[in-house]
């Protein structure tokens, strides 16, 4: 009697054969994979939401319009959300409120705008301890928040996405934008980080 062994074919096979079988039905597969592949390398980067967070800055009437309604004010950035990232909720920071997003059920964030999550952010021990331990996770993670500093942990949702604007440090009072901007980080973005003074 004849034994069957199961063989999977490797990913690379694999992959090939569903973008083949994708093409026969007529659908582009190889432009959309290039695409992506452009998005991911040289669109979709936190610099884009450190340009927002610099405008905010410098710019009450665009900070003001920013918090009414992100979508539209990044839009005035040429920077947009998919469709179904229906609201971009921007959280301001203070000296005295700290706001620190996640995704609890997987790892969205507003990618188009902050850049793609960084690898801890779509984590499970992440995901659940910021929620529930948000001060000791933000320790472990080098931001040790004062007792008398408010921290709010905001869930994004199927059709919400978070941007967090961080404090302006008081040193950098002058300048550009542009040297604004070069200072943003998109753990500052997230809200696991606080923009440091000089």
């Amino acid at each position: 009697m004849k034994t069957m062994h199961n063989s999977i074919a490797p990913v690379l096979q694999r992959a090939k054969a569903i973008e083949d079988a994708l093409e026969a039905k007529g659908l582009h597969v190889s432009k959309g994979i290039k695409e992506g592949l452009h998005n991911v390398e040289d669109v979709w980067l936190p610099e884009r939401g450190a340009r927002v967070v610099a405008k905010a800055w410098v710019d009450s009437e665009f900070r003001k319009r920013l918090f009414q309604n992100g979508v539209a004010a990044v839009g005035e950035l040429e920077i947009e959300l998919p469709k179904h990232h229906r609201h971009l909720v921007v959280l301001e920071n203070t000296p005295y409120l700290h706001n620190v997003i996640c995704c609890t059920l997987c790892s969205c964030t507003a990618f188009t705008v902050i850049g793609l999550p960084p690898q801890w952010y779509k984590d499970l021990e992440y995901r659940s301890r910021i929620v529930r331990e948000s001060r000791t996770v933000l320790r472990e993670m080098g931001l040790d928040l004062s007792p008398d500093i408010e921290l709010r942990v905001w869930d994004t949702t199927a059709d919400t996405r978070y941007m967090v604007l961080p404090v302006r440090p008081a040193y950098t009072k002058g300048w550009s934008e542009e040297q604004l901007a070069a200072i943003v980080t998109k753990d500052a973005m997230i809200g696991v980080s606080r923009l440091t003074e000089a």
